[in-house]
């Protein structure tokens, strides 16, 4: 079995991810070049959020081979997935395995900021990224972009997950960089677009702060 950590994760799905549906498939991705940071929403703009611990350095929740600053009072804890259970698959997307989730909730959010170890020192952000939307069967309309993470090259995704029982789609987004363990994804979902909107100083400022082991 896994940590507690993936308990959450299956109650996360209980109550949120579970309303996903299999309406959409994962589809082409449009690359819109190199234009540097994505364009934040309105919500990011006018929010900034405020800084809590770092993550990912020895001793702290989650040991990564990146670190980052964290929002105020979202919660981190590292996930252990064993290949052998019956949940590990909820611990998996594409190649990549969940190795840390940081809950809002604490902050007043439903969502997460999920880290997602990849495998191969080798491979690119890009690459990376495309795997992991791939590993999503509602995934669409995925959109790359080159960004940077901290002083790290990085490529970005935005991309929509159908939820099927309120005939609506949410949007989710992710980057990723390369590291010599192997690529790291930083995931932002949450229960609608809106909370995801809600969310997204807390991902801009884990992205703007990275650094690499």
């Amino acid at each position: 079995m896994m940590r507690g950590t993936l308990r959450v994760l299956v109650s996360a799905v209980v109550a949120t991810v579970a309303l996903a549906g299999c309406s959409s498939s994962s589809g082409g991705g449009t690359d819109t070049g190199k234009n540097g940071d994505s364009v934040p929403s309105k919500a990011a703009e006018s929010t900034a959020a405020e800084e809590g611990v770092t993550l990912g350095g020895a001793g702290s929740a989650c040991e990564l081979p990146v670190t980052f600053d964290l929002a105020a009072d979202w919660k981190p804890e590292a996930v252990e997935v064993d290949p052998g259970s019956e949940l590990a698959e909820l611990g998996q997307q594409g190649s990549a395995t969940m190795v840390c989730e940081i809950d809002a909730k604490p902050a007043g959010n439903i969502g997460y900021l999920r880290v997602w170890q990849g495998k191969g020192a080798g491979t690119a952000p890009r690459a990376a990224l495309e795997d992991f939307v791939a590993g999503d069967p509602n995934a669409s309309e995925a959109s790359y972009r080159e960004t940077e993470a901290g002083p790290a090259a990085a490529t970005e995704v935005t991309y929509t997950v159908g939820v099927e029982l309120l005939d609506e789609q949410k949007t989710e987004r992710a980057f990723a960089v390369a590291t010599p363990d192997g690529p790291v994804v930083v995931h932002l979902g949450g229960l609608d677009s809106q909370e995801h909107k809600a969310m997204l100083p807390a991902y801009e400022l884990a992205r703007k702060t990275l650094k690499l082991s």
